[in-house]
């Protein structure tokens, strides 16, 4: 695909961020406008490779049709590209912003040179239907007459509820939050995938015919609270999308107290306080003139940081407990494997500006956080561990913090929807469904995404709402 000779012809290039220090004043997303010229020239360097590893289950978990939007960019055909872009994917402007890309890990030119610039040129094609008008809602000729209930409005709830509703079926997706999207909306910042992007796709949604009910919270016993039960027995198929939203705690002594919070928090406070009054209303945890600890690596880890960099922290580093990588693949890490190599995100790239240096220390483990006797956070101790995470004796050290985000994952989902339904749950505590099948121990109750699997990226998320919506399409047709 592409250009024939375009992998030896042209170097990958891609689309640049925003300047470090220009876009810490804002919340914008970092990206800049691509030119069409050079993503035309990035698609010719798709290689004729016979078996493009890309769209493999190790590359695209939704099977993208990689080298065929490629070609069709190199030949200027952005409208015919944007239509083989939404047949593998319903929100390619999710993950042409956030995904990994281990689609550039599994490229067939990165075995031997840096791969074709995919999540460039997805976001860009996505980005240009959009603005010229292609992309509109198409609602479905006729109606089933089945009712299916999707419990969540992250990205598998909403691929799932995107593809029922075009066969035909009448899907009501319930959130408990305040806005749609789950985690495109409060888990990831701005800067990263602006909400518009989100609300623009929901609103097409909308179009379509689903009904979104804001403010509930299935299974709750608040206000807000909807019975599990009466979902089931009101509705064809119930779907449960709810992520995996309990997070991994440190518990070392002095936890409880002020000063410590779970980046979800952190995250989260930030972009509603950021969406209801622009930071104005002060309902968010700030990190202003504070010294910060980032506990935990990973997108949401630098998310703390890019985060609290715009709010004007006075200083920043960020723990991790695994070694640095490598800059090259090691040899237990071959290609197509995505390739655990040294990165920079942008949020590393901005420290690195503001302070001079890389934020992130490696291979540290939290020991004790310290506390004053009045119960103010001053720090926390840590110690160096090696390879096999024991510790290295007489490497304790004293870290000053006003501020610690625990950025550490997620042990799976919540209980209380699976409690109130007996769901038989799996060895990780995640709603017990096999992949492809997804029925749950409970009648006419689905599972699907993180809630199922465990905490993994939008893409999967997307592959496993498509998949499950097919599955509840056949039991509803039964």
């Amino acid at each position: 695909m592409g250009k024939p000779t375009g992998f030896k012809e042209f170097t990958r290039q891609t689309v640049p961020y925003r300047n470090a220090m220009d876009r810490l004043i804002d919340y914008k997303e970092i990206y800049t406008a691509p030119e069409d010229e050079a993503l035309k020239t990035q698609g010719a360097r798709c290689m004729d490779c016979g078996v493009p590893f890309c769209q493999s289950e190790n590359g695209c978990p939704v099977y993208n049709l990689i080298p065929e939007w490629n070609d069709l960019v190199y030949h200027g055909r952005w409208e015919e590209a944007l239509e083989r872009l939404h047949k593998t994917n319903n929100f390619p402007e999710f993950t042409g912003r956030v995904c990994p890309a281990p689609c550039e890990g599994s490229c067939v030119l990165g075995s031997t040179e840096p791969p074709v610039t995919i999540k460039n040129i997805e976001n860009a094609i996505i980005d240009k239907g959009f603005e010229n008008g292609w992309v509109v809602a198409k609602p479905p000729l006729s109606r089933s007459g089945k009712t299916v209930a999707v419990v969540g409005s992250g990205p598998a709830g909403l691929a799932a509820a995107a593809q029922l509703n075009q066969s035909g079926h009448s899907v009501t997706v319930y959130e408990r939050d305040d806005r749609v999207g789950g985690l495109l909306m409060y888990g990831i910042p701005n800067m990263k995938l602006e909400k518009d992007v989100v609300d623009r796709r929901v609103n097409i949604l909308r179009e379509e015919g689903i009904e979104f009910v804001t403010g509930a919270d299935i299974g709750g016993a608040g206000d807000n609270g909807i019975g599990i039960d009466k979902l089931v027995a009101d509705n064809d198929a119930v779907l449960l999308a709810t992520g995996a939203t309990t997070p991994r705690d440190l518990p070392i002594p002095n936890r409880e107290g002020a000063g410590i919070h779970f980046a979800m928090e952190f995250l989260k406070k930030n972009t509603s306080s950021l969406l209801d009054s622009k930071l104005e209303n002060g309902n968010y945890i700030t990190a202003k003139g504070k010294k910060v600890i980032v506990i935990g690596g990973g997108d949401t880890g630098t998310d703390c940081i890019g985060t609290s960099l715009r709010h004007g922290c006075e200083s920043l580093v960020n723990f991790e407990i695994m070694p640095k990588p490598p800059v090259e693949r090691a040899d237990d890490n071959p290609w197509p494997l995505w390739p655990k190599i040294y990165r920079v995100d942008y949020g590393h790239e901005e420290a690195a500006k503001k302070f001079g240096e890389d934020p992130r220390v490696y291979s540290v483990s939290g020991k004790e956080f310290v506390r004053d006797e009045d119960g103010t956070l001053l720090g926390i101790n840590t110690v160096n561990v090696d390879s096999n995470f024991k510790e290295i004796p007489g490497s304790v050290r004293f870290w000053e913090a006003d501020l610690i985000l625990l950025s550490m994952g997620f042990l799976g989902p919540e209980h209380y929807v699976s409690e109130a339904l007996g769901l038989e749950l799996d060895g990780r505590s995640n709603y017990k469904a096999e992949y492809e099948e997804f029925a749950t121990s409970s009648p006419k109750v689905f599972a699907a995404g993180d809630c199922r699997r465990g905490q993994s990226l939008v893409v999967r998320a997307i592959d496993e709402g498509r998949k499950v919506a097919a599955k509840i399409d056949d039991y509803l047709a039964v």
